[in-house]
């Protein structure tokens, strides 16, 4: 009896040595009530961080830049560091915009002709001023060539088209357009030159245009038949305006 007594002692001191009591918690340690008080707050803030990634990623395909200068001296800061032909592509774009406008206002229910006329020559000007950065800029005598043939004067749109295309002979839009301005001022003949070369260059579509413009228009003998009828017509009306009043 003595002996089992002894035994359970042993096993009960034994199992008090086994047991993990609790680490006391070092100084200025937060307990586990504070710490997951501390967890809390900071959940929205990454929600918010998940929501926001997809709008901040958007950016990704916007070509790099360099961030603008602080001094009020920016933008000619920036003007300085173009070159030449940046300079000229600039002025080119604002001539560009210009004809754009100019033509919507000559498409519109109420064409303004003559605000429409100002838009053209500014960007001739425009042009101009991009042509003085770059005299190779043959694109900016295209422009110019348009513009000139929609104010109606042909000798100032044919110079600036044979000027584009001395430069650049494969330009098929210059020869589409100098096509154009030639079956207006009469040149039928100057403008099947043209159609030629654009089929040459296997510019279908414009070659179309420059071929139905000239399907459309008269033919230069028909033209002078015209024109002569026209001033018979107009001369027997004068006599006999003239004969009845004597």
């Amino acid at each position: 009896m003595a002996t089992a007594t002894r035994l359970g002692e042993n096993n009960a001191i034994l199992s008090r040595r086994h047991v993990a009591k609790p680490c006391p918690p070092s100084p200025g340690a937060a307990s586990p009530k504070e710490e997951l008080m501390n967890v809390r707050p900071l959940l929205p803030l990454f929600l918010i961080t998940l929501v926001a990634t997809p709008a901040l990623a958007s950016f990704g395909s916007k070509p790099d830049a360099p961030p603008p200068s602080s001094s009020s001296s920016s933008s000619t800061e920036a003007s300085a560091q173009k070159t030449p032909r940046q300079e000229a592509e600039g002025w080119y774009n604002d001539a560009y915009g210009d004809v754009a406008k100019a033509k919507d206002l000559l498409a519109g229910e109420s064409p303004d002709k003559k605000k429409a006329e100002k838009m053209f020559k500014r960007a001739i000007d425009r042009a101009d001023e991009a042509l003085k950065l770059d005299n190779n800029y043959y694109e900016a005598l295209n422009l110019q060539g348009f513009a000139w043939r929609k104010l109606g004067n042909y000798k100032k749109s044919l110079d600036a088209y044979s000027a584009c295309l001395r430069i650049e002979p494969d330009y098929a839009p210059a020869r589409e357009y100098y096509g154009q301005a030639l079956l207006e001022s009469g040149d039928r003949e100057g403008a099947e030159a043209q159609l030629a070369y654009l089929k040459r260059l296997k510019a279908d579509d414009l070659a179309k245009q420059l071929e139905d413009a000239i399907a459309a228009a008269p033919a230069l003998g028909d033209a002078k038949a015209s024109k002569g009828k026209d001033e018979k017509t107009t001369k027997t009306k004068d006599a006999g305006t003239t004969g009845g009043g004597q």
